[in-house]
């Protein structure tokens, strides 16, 4: 009695262990899940900050935030591979490690560089004097300027851009068996009731994440980028200013932080877990079986490859699938909606602070809180109707065109909704009193350094890049030392009659349109997204059932490679070519400091336009082609079908009951 006794008491203590139940994995993964989006997605919600801090162009911002698809690319072939052969839990979290440090190393360029100068032109705080315009003080920001580029300022760029991509890579490369071995995982262990279930919440969890990611980033970026550096006395700017660098870098920590932490009890999983048992479903045989009998996962039953065949195989049902009319052309237009999602997250922010003069915490607060929820409300409301309706591939074709075509007319007006691009005295306005492209003959005397920038606001409505620039030669203070206004300013008012300006830019002035653009964008977002799951199942049922899953690690390879890895750097490269003015540092091209926000709206807005239409033709083609094969399908049908009908009219001729 106490022999067999003693087994049973120990499989007990298994069964009440949390790391043999499938909930506390789903738990566990969830929370993985959404501190690994918080690392990749708060980079997108820094980026323009991380660009104006270390003057990056907008090409090499977006390479950056897609070089982590790169190591992505390059191992996720294998994961369809591995598949049960290994020790999924352990891998997952032996990958989210590796998410953790690159976490920790996106943070580490704040603590290998010096603080952050925002205005060289400026001596110190309450001694502003040398922005002023000094007649006979030859080249008086001469030596200021120059002092911006120290001898090893050029190298510390470079590596403060090595550490980036290094992190970035590691962070693709760790990212790699987390979501398919998670899913695979609870696919195996869970019960077939509640499997749909588990995976629904690991699937909101991946909206919901980048969401969470831009609210944080929201939260940051009001402190200043130097918060453990210098005292909150010694910075007088506002994050109003074009020259206020938010706190880019503790996000990452805190993101990096919390995937360590979610790591750990995945080294505590076991290899196999007994199946889930639902009450009142699996009873009977079951019940009766031996806890260690259950340990039998599903993917035991696939068929088992080696390496080399898995290689010489992978080829030829590549091939398969694309010949596969409805695959590819589904898979192209999923492209061309990742690609217009890729740029649109990495630089919507940029977009908005740009156009409508918000501050890099507003239009975070504004992605997180409207953009990326409106995209989950779409991809809920298409699940729903696709569930309603059980809708046949045709009217799935047919809800993913009508879904695009209502995009497409809702954003089309985003093109003409935004600002003019605001006047700034010697890069984009001149008038008759001398303006220049690199002097005006208004502060010819006052002999201002080429590089400084703090710009500041005439009273005529012209911004200019300095107080020097705009021939101001005094300034009013207030009681806590901060700068009230700039005074006798020789190129503001008309000419003979010294104007004022104000610090800071002058803004571009269209706030009136800024609700209408948040709300036509949203709903585009929105109806966008409703096209979401019925792609997937247009895949999924067009396919062979035993090419799924490598038709599915196919079609997250080709995302990878034609959307996520070009999207941000096509979106960049389109955004620099409207730049007017750029920061010089160390004698090469940094940060762009004033836009064409006319280019600006339409080659950011425009590319959106043309990935959408992209998508449009594709599901319109796949509507096309599933429409004829029901026809041909129906027509086959009518002629086996007539045969049948002539027999049996025959036969009722011939019946004597057919005869009067």
């Amino acid at each position: 009695m106490t022999g067999s006794s003693q087994p049973d008491v120990a499989r007990s203590r298994l069964c009440r262990s949390p790391f043999l139940s499938i909930k506390f994995f789903v738990f566990c993964h969830g929370l993985l899940q959404l501190s690994q989006l918080l690392v990749s997605g708060y980079l997108k919600s820094s980026i323009s900050t991380i660009e104006r801090r270390y003057g990056l162009s907008s090409q090499t911002s977006g390479l950056l935030a897609s070089f982590n698809e790169v190591g992505n690319t390059l191992l996720i072939v294998f994961v369809s591979y591995l598949g049960s052969r290994v020790h999924r839990p352990r891998l997952i979290g032996c990958g989210a490690l590796l998410v953790s440090l690159a976490g920790f190393l996106m943070a580490l360029p704040h603590f290998l560089t010096g603080p952050y100068e925002y205005d060289h032109s400026v001596a110190s705080t309450f001694s502003n004097t040398t922005d002023l315009c000094q007649p006979g003080a030859p080249a008086a920001g001469a030596n200021l300027s120059d002092a911006s580029c120290p001898p090893h300022g050029s190298r510390e760029n470079q590596e403060v851009l090595l550490v980036m991509f290094v992190a970035q890579a590691l962070l693709g490369i760790g990212g790699v068996p987390i979501q398919p071995f998670g899913i695979s995982y609870i696919d195996d262990f869970a019960s077939h009731r509640n499997s749909p279930l588990y995976l629904g919440i690991l699937f909101s969890l991946t909206v919901v994440g980048p969401g969470v990611a831009f609210m944080l980033g929201s939260a940051m970026l009001r402190f200043y980028v130097d918060i453990d550096k210098v005292s909150s006395a010694e910075v007088q700017l506002t994050n109003k200013d074009p020259r206020w660098v938010g706190a880019w870098w503790p996000g990452f920590l805190v993101a990096a932080s919390l995937v360590a932490l979610c790591a750990l009890p995945y080294f505590f999983f076991p290899r196999e877990m007994p199946k889930e048992v639902v009450r009142g479903k699996d009873r009977g045989s079951k019940k009766r079986e031996d806890v260690l009998s259950q340990l039998r996962p599903r993917s035991q039953h696939t068929e088992s490859l080696s390496l080399m065949e898995f290689i010489r195989r992978f080829p030829v049902v590549l091939l398969r699938n694309l010949r596969h009319p409805v695959y590819l052309l589904v898979v192209l237009a999923q492209v061309n909606i990742s690609a217009m999602v890729a740029g649109l997250a990495t630089f919507m922010g940029k977009f908005l602070e740009r156009q409508f003069s918000l501050t890099a915490s507003l239009a975070n607060m504004i992605i997180g809180a409207v953009n990326i929820p409106g995209a989950m409300v779409g991809i809920v409301v298409g699940g729903a109707i696709l569930k309603r309706f059980q809708m046949s591939l045709r009217q799935c074709s047919a809800l993913c065109v009508l879904g695009m075509l209502l995009c497409l007319l809702t954003a089309f007006p985003l093109l003409f909704l935004g600002c003019p691009t605001q006047k700034v005295a010697g890069v984009t306005h001149w008038d008759s009193s001398g303006f220049g492209h690199h002097a005006m003959a208004c502060n010819a005397r006052c002999r201002c350094p080429e590089r400084g920038f703090n710009p500041v606001c005439g009273s005529d409505g012209v911004e200019y890049t300095s107080p020097c620039s705009a021939g101001c030669s005094s300034l009013a203070l207030r009681p806590d030392g901060s700068i009230l206004n700039y005074t006798g300013c020789s190129c503001v008012g008309a000419a003979g009659a010294p104007g004022a300006a104000r610090p800071g830019p002058c803004g571009t002035g269209c706030s009136h349109l800024f609700v209408p653009f948040v709300v036509l964008s949203c709903l585009a977002g929105i109806l966008a997204s409703t096209s979401h799951t019925p792609s997937f199942m247009l895949i999924l049922r067009s396919i062979q059932p035993e090419d799924k899953s490598f038709a599915v690690g196919i079609q997250f390879m080709l995302l990878r490679v034609l959307a996520w890895m070009p999207g941000p750097v096509l979106y960049g490269s389109a955004i620099d070519t409207s730049c007017v003015l750029w920061e010089r540092r160390c004698e090469r091209r940094a940060a762009c400091r004033y836009y064409d926000n006319t280019l600006f709206r339409h080659r950011y807005l425009g590319l959106q336009f043309f990935f959408e239409v992209g998508a449009f033709l594709c599901f319109m083609t796949v509507y096309v082609i599933l429409r004829k094969q029901e026809r041909e399908a129906s027509q086959a049908e009518e002629t086996k079908a007539e045969p049948e009908k002539e027999k049996l009219a025959g036969k009722s001729t011939k019946s004597p009951e057919s005869k009067v």
